[in-house]
């Protein structure tokens, strides 16, 4: 994986559940297909409140926003992989977050969709949505582009290299954990 992923922040507070990610109504939408995976993506943060800022650009499909900042227990709620699934077709790479719902943390594992990045730091109350931030895995920093501003994140270990494979069986498979037949 590569070891700094940058770009725009799309801001978010405490408690983002699932439904506010991917509503249930969508759960039938297949993500192993080409057309169903697009919808997906269209469809992410579909559950936000009436007047929260964008998140998909409609005419591409995709959100401008490669990284979402959030505070505790992101992704709490049900246990749904496709609310996972619909950030990393969206094009979100990694999520930075106070902390996790331990289901969707797991989620990201498995799926290899996106990157869940815990820090202690409140940046979610430190940025807005369009600021621009670095994680460098390695040296396990977030950086504010604006400020130049350093903050610590945890580090994530052998999790850069699950996501990088695209989930938890292909690392198997890859790292020669899974006897590929």
């Amino acid at each position: 994986m590569e070891s700094i992923i940058s770009g725009a922040v799309y801001v978010l507070g405490d408690n983002i559940d699932t439904d506010q990610i991917l509503t249930a109504e969508y759960l039938k939408v297949n993500p192993s297909t080409p057309e169903g995976y697009a919808q997906l993506a269209s469809l992410a943060m579909c559950g936000l409140p009436e007047g929260a800022l964008p998140f998909i650009d409609v005419q591409k499909g995709r959100s401008a926003y490669p990284i979402i900042v959030a505070g505790k227990n992101f992704g709490c709620g049900s246990s749904r992989e496709h609310a996972v699934m619909a950030l990393g077709a969206a094009g979100v790479q990694a999520v930075i977050a106070r902390s996790y719902a331990r289901i969707f943390f797991r989620n990201c594992v498995a799926t290899g969709e996106l990157l869940p990045v815990a820090t202690t730091a409140a940046l979610y109350q430190q940025l807005q949505t369009g600021d621009r931030v670095s994680i460098d895995t390695r040296s396990q920093t977030v950086t504010v582009l604006a400020t130049g501003e350093k903050l610590a994140i945890d580090p994530v270990g052998e999790l850069a290299n699950i996501i990088d494979a695209c989930g938890l069986f292909a690392y198997a498979r890859a790292s020669g954990r899974i006897r590929t037949v």
